[in-house]
């Protein structure tokens, strides 16, 4: 079953997040992971939520999802994000269409 990763992500450093957008990319891919938004715009519909720049990441399962996560290939650009940005992450699991 797929997992999405979903980010509210406020960038404080425009240029190190520049490089950290190069970085996760790579990683993504290495763990069968795809991009389906990556900070257009977007709008409130309900609530008081008001985020700065969703992102949403498919991946494969959760397990997928949590190894990217915790792994070495993501780290250096983890650390990168938490840098230039401040962010709030949550994980999903998909829809079962068995």
């Amino acid at each position: 079953m797929s997992a999405y990763l979903i980010a509210d992500v406020e960038v404080t450093d425009p240029e190190g997040y520049q490089e950290y957008r190069r970085l996760v990319a790579q990683s993504v891919a290495a763990f069968d992971g795809r991009f389906l938004a990556k900070g257009g715009r977007s709008e409130t519909l309900e609530g008081n939520w008001l985020p700065k720049r969703v992102v949403i990441i498919e991946f494969p399962s959760m397990e997928r999802l949590e190894a990217w996560y915790r792994s070495p290939e993501y780290a250096p650009a983890l650390a990168l994000r938490k840098r230039c940005a401040v962010s709030h992450l949550v994980m999903t699991d998909g829809v079962d269409d068995r």
